[in-house]
């Protein structure tokens, strides 16, 4: 099987872009999608999935990728009533099975999920991007948490891994993880992914586990998925087919010292779902969000795209967060999430494979 392109969409009544939009890409297959008003913890239950079957397959799109069933924070945390919380998380895998539902992509970052500090930085060429300031970033999270709850807000969106029903929590959630050292949070991952292996085989879904955004501790809290050493552990660890790689090229290299191709050359096979996208660094720690063509930033994208080619890649990849552009905005999009550079990524990195495919040939 080729590599299949997909589209993140947020669904009906959630997202401005719509499926009639994305069949207008050419090359996508898959939407990647997800019930975003459901909270860690709750069983998706088939009815809510049929809903968002019936609004993306008469598009001639799958539905074979979900991001994200996210993880309570009990099973994080290694609390007693975790198995409650995996129990509904194996519930929702059978729920998943019969939509053709192949890979789940999912992270195991504690309280937060990806860390920005301006979601709309005015770029020199008059586009917008996300970018992260790294002396923003101090022991206390909560003018980060304010900003970002303020936007949810003002704009009637929730992020994924930034519930506000969580996020009201956040000195309580802090407490919770207070006693959760590095080693500890790898014991319960493991655990979790023991408990959901023998039903990722009978449902034929695999688990994807995406890198930590930025892949370093913030806030205090362990991050656990940051370079090679510690992807080679994740998956020595539960060594299992099932048990894959959602692969972030923009999340493993905001550390410039991550070399994004050649972890993808040497794990290529348990990279179930690709994450395209492209960051520029600044010598005082900054990054920002640019546009996916190679020179725009520091990632080595066709490099990234040779290793996905060379290695037979056939899972899915999809453009991560673009630039917002032609008037998208706050009142329009959501950041990271607009139409057009998102279109362009894909046009970009099918411009790349076709050529290698080409190559291949002769």
């Amino acid at each position: 099987m080729p590599m299949k392109m997909g589209f993140r969409w947020y669904g009906e009544g959630n997202d401005k872009i719509t499926p009639a939009d994305i069949r207008q890409i050419p090359g996508v297959s898959t939407i990647v999608w997800a019930l975003h008003h459901k909270l860690p913890g709750e069983v998706w239950q088939p009815e809510e999935i049929a809903a968002v079957r019936d609004q993306i397959v008469p598009y001639g799109f799958d539905m074979e990728v979900v991001e994200s069933v996210n993880v309570h924070d009990d099973i994080k945390i290694g609390l007693p009533s975790r198995d409650i919380y995996i129990d509904n998380y194996i519930q929702t895998i059978r729920n998943l099975a019969p939509f053709g539902v192949k890979v789940i992509c999912y992270n195991f970052m504690p309280v937060f999920d990806w860390t920005r500090t301006d979601l709309f930085h005015r770029l020199p060429d008059g586009s917008s991007a996300m970018y992260y300031q790294a002396d923003m970033i101090k022991d206390d999270p909560k003018a980060m948490a304010d900003y970002l709850l303020n936007y949810e807000e003002e704009h009637h969106l929730s992020f994924p891994g930034w519930e506000p029903e969580r996020m009201a929590h956040l000195d309580e959630l802090f407490e919770a993880y207070k006693d959760v050292t590095k080693e500890k949070l790898w014991a319960n991952l493991q655990y979790f992914l023991e408990r959901l292996m023998p039903v990722c085989h009978e449902c034929d879904i695999r688990m994807a586990i995406h890198m930590d955004d930025p892949p370093w501790d913030i806030f205090g809290l362990p991050r656990l998925l940051v370079d090679e050493e510690s992807i080679s552990r994740f998956l020595a660890m539960v060594d299992d087919p099932y048990n894959c790689l959602t692969l972030c090229s923009g999340s493993l290299n905001a550390n410039p010292d991550n070399h994004v191709a050649d972890i993808v050359r040497r794990y290529c096979s348990r990279i179930a779902f690709a994450h395209i996208r492209n960051v520029k660094h600044y010598p005082n720690g900054d990054f920002c969000e640019v546009s996916h063509r190679d020179c725009d930033g520091d990632t080595g994208i066709l490099d990234i795209l040779r290793a996905y080619h060379d290695g037979g890649f056939d899972g899915y990849i999809r453009p991560d967060h673009g630039r917002q552009l032609w008037n998208e905005g706050p009142e329009s999009c959501r950041p990271g999430y607009g139409l057009y550079d998102r279109a362009m990524g894909i046009m970009y990195m099918l411009g790349a494979w076709d050529m290698m495919d080409k190559e291949k040939k002769q």
